[in-house]
């Protein structure tokens, strides 16, 4: 079986392609293919309200290659997901109708609480270690999905329009700010010991540049002095200089600050970073929507 996960984000549109394959004691999921496109829905509609013309173009030729692409791999069944730049923007539902019309792909606008829970499909529960508690930490461009853990259930969880488009560009709203460290602080009030994990383009690149092979997660000091290290280099020489990507050099440092910012606010010292995120989540809900048809 092989399954296809879209995920139209704020910062970037990315398609999944997985290899399902079962046995009689388990299933394993196998990555075969993952574009990333960066094409930042969320600057238009943080910013002025709506896509732009040229960015839905944009989109609408990239929804087209990765409908080919899904043809060639012959794929079992597939979900695209617009997430909060296309939830906020004024004329989502009118780009969603016009990709359907050129490409024959459905494209659904989930809001935070069917992202979070997506996110979560990811089936990470099943490397925690059941004698300790998490907090589920998803930074996008346009939103933060939180979802609390304990004895590998969800005790809460939570969607803010906390992102690193929105912070880059100063649209962040002050009392959904507020309310992101208050929610934090309340929910995880005596819950310890309480350890991190953090998912998005964004942590899965700091963890990277960390250099620790030998261990899969990132310190509350370590992930300090890597803000502040990327904080000292212009746009230009994190580009030229630290090698990152130019739609990666704008927004790493806002990314730092609001893990950095639910670490504190939580006392979590540690934040593991298992690189995974939606578009996984999504594979496994596929999986298992498939699985109970076939029953």
């Amino acid at each position: 079986m092989i399954f296809a996960a879209i995920d139209i984000g704020s910062n970037a549109v990315r398609l999944l392609i997985n290899h399902v394959f079962e046995t009689k004691d388990k299933t394993y999921f196998d990555k075969e293919e993952l574009i990333r496109m960066p094409i930042r829905l969320g600057e238009d509609t943080f910013i002025h309200g709506e896509i732009s013309k040229a960015k839905i173009e944009k989109l609408a030729a990239t929804m087209r290659g990765f409908s080919e692409l899904m043809k060639v791999f012959d794929i079992t069944a597939y979900r695209a997901c617009a997430t909060s730049a296309m939830r906020d923007a004024k004329n989502g539902k009118e780009v969603i109708d016009r990709v359907k019309k050129e490409t024959g792909l459905t494209i659904e606008i989930i809001d935070g609480k069917d992202e979070a829970e997506a996110i979560f499909s990811n089936r990470v529960e099943e490397m925690l270690d059941p004698d300790k508690n998490y907090l589920y930490i998803d930074v996008g461009g346009g939103s933060t999905e939180l979802t609390l853990l304990s004895n590998k259930k969800v005790v809460a969880q939570k969607s803010f329009n906390v992102g690193t488009l929105r912070m880059l560009f100063e649209k962040i709203n002050k009392d959904e700010w507020e309310g992101y460290k208050q929610w934090i602080k309340k929910h995880t009030h005596g819950v310890q010991p309480l350890y991190g994990i953090g998912s998005g383009g964004n942590i899965n690149k700091l963890f990277k540049m960390g250099g620790k092979k030998d261990t899969k997660h990132l310190s509350y000091e370590k992930l300090k002095s890597m803000h502040d290290m990327l904080s000292s280099y212009s746009f230009e020489e994190r580009i030229t200089i630290l090698g990152l990507k130019p739609d990666r050099a704008d927004v790493i440092i806002p990314a730092a600050k609001i893990f950095l910012s639910a670490m504190k606010h939580a006392e979590i010292e540690k934040i593991y970073v298992p690189q995974i995120g939606l578009s996984d989540g999504m594979i496994h809900q596929l999986y298992e929507e498939y699985r109970k048809k076939k029953k």
